[in-house]
C-alpha cells in the first residue's frame, strides 16, 4: 500500500487548555468549628495568613519585558464532611474579614466540589490516575488500591498471620520506597464506606484540590471545573458552583505554583496529600502543554508535580 500515514492516537486527541497564572495562593480553609467562632475568628484567622500571603506574592519575580506577574488567590469551605450556614452568609462574612487584612479572595471553592464538578466525577478522575509505587520483590499479595482505600509509599510489615513462611522470620518493619537513610512509612486512606457509599478522605480532596489549582485534570480532553461568576449568591450549597470567582479582576484561578497558609494540624494531611500526588499519572498531553507554555515565558518549572506545591503552616 501506498500514500497512506499512520499516526498514534494519542497525536490525534484535542485537550483543552487552561489558562494559568504564575502562583494560586491559598488563603485557607474553612470548617464548621472555625464558622463556629463568628467573625472574630476568621478576622484572626487572616491577620495571621496576610503576612506570608503578602510575602509569597513578593517572591514571584517580575516577568521578562517588565510584566507583572500573575497572581490569584483562592479560599476552600467544607461543605463535604459537615454541613453548616448557608453561602449567602458565609461569603460575605469572609470577603469582609479577609480585606481588614488587607487580603482579596479571588476565587471560593467548595470542597465537596473536589468529588463532583460541573458533573465531571473528580475524584474518581484521579483514582483511576493512580499508579500506586511498585514494591521491590512484591509478590501481588496486597490488593489493589482501587479495593482497599489504601495507599502508601513502600512495603507494608508482612502480616505472619496470613503468611505462614513468614513466621519464622518474625516482625518485620515496613519499609519506605527511595528511603533516604531511614524509612518514612506513609499508608494513607482515602476512602471509606458511609451507608454503602464511598466517603472520599480529606486528604485524598486535598490531593484533588492541588490537581485543580495546578490545572492539570481533564475529562475527556476537557477542563474541568471552571470557576463560574454568580450574580446572587444562594442561599444553598449544592445550588453553588465548585470554584466561584468573587473577583472579576482576578488572574486565572488555575496556576504553574501554590503556595498554601494552613493551620499546623494540616501538616498531617498535607504529608499524605504529597504521598498521593507522588502515585498519580497525569495525561503527557497536559504536561507537555504546561511545559511549553512555561518555555515560553522563559521560566523554570520542577519537573516533579510535588516540587510545585509550597506551604506555610502556622500556629491556631
Amino acid at each position: 500500500m501506498t500514500g497512506v500515514a499512520f499516526e498514534e492516537a494519542v497525536a490525534q486527541r484535542s485537550v483543552e487548555r487552561v489558562p494559568l497564572s504564575h502562583l494560586s495562593i491559598e488563603l485557607g480553609h474553612l470548617y464548621m468549628e472555625e464558622f463556629a467562632g463568628g467573625i472574630e475568628s476568621m478576622r484572626r484567622h487572616f491577620r495571621r495568613v496576610a503576612p506570608w500571603a503578602q510575602s509569597a506574592a513578593r517572591s514571584v519575580a517580575t516577568r521578562p519585558g517588565g510584566n507583572r506577574p500573575r497572581i490569584s488567590t483562592c479560599f476552600l469551605v467544607d461543605d463535604y464532611f459537615s454541613r453548616f450556614s448557608t453561602p449567602r452568609e458565609v461569603i460575605p462574612m469572609l470577603v469582609a474579614a479577609a480585606e481588614e487584612s488587607g487580603l482579596v479572595i479571588d476565587y471560593l471553592a467548595r470542597e465537596s466540589g473536589c468529588v463532583v464538578a460541573d458533573e465531571v466525577p473528580l475524584a474518581r478522575v484521579v483514582e483511576q490516575a493512580l499508579v500506586t509505587d511498585p514494591v521491590p520483590g512484591s509478590n501481588g499479595i496486597r490488593p489493589p488500591t482501587t479495593e482497599t482505600g489504601w495507599l502508601c509509599n513502600g512495603q507494608r510489615s508482612p502480616n505472619t498471620v496470613a503468611i505462614p513462611a513468614m513466621a519464622e522470620k518474625g516482625w518485620l518493619p515496613p519499609v519506605q520506597n527511595a528511603a533516604n537513610r531511614h524509612s518514612i512509612f506513609v499508608d494513607v486512606e482515602l476512602w471509606d464506606l458511609e451507608n454503602g457509599a464511598r466517603r472520599w478522605s480529606c486528604p485524598f480532596l486535598a490531593a484533588v484540590w492541588q490537581l485543580i489549582r495546578l490545572g492539570l485534570l481533564r475529562h475527556n480532553g476537557e477542563v474541568v471545573t471552571t470557576p463560574w461568576q454568580v450574580e446572587e449568591i444562594p442561599d444553598d450549597w449544592d445550588k453553588l458552583p465548585a470554584v466561584v470567582q468573587l473577583n472579576p479582576r482576578a488572574a486565572a484561578f488555575s496556576a504553574y505554583r501554590t503556595f498554601s497558609v494552613l493551620g499546623s494540624r494540616f501538616l498531617e494531611v498535607e504529608l499524605a496529600v504529597r504521598t498521593i500526588l507522588g502515585q498519580v499519572s497525569i495525561d503527557p498531553i497536559v504536561l507537555d502543554q504546561v511545559f511549553t507554555r512555561m518555555r515560553g515565558e522563559q521560566m523554570e518549572l520542577p519537573k516533579e508535580l510535588v516540587d510545585r506545591i509550597d506551604y506555610v503552616f502556622i500556629g491556631e
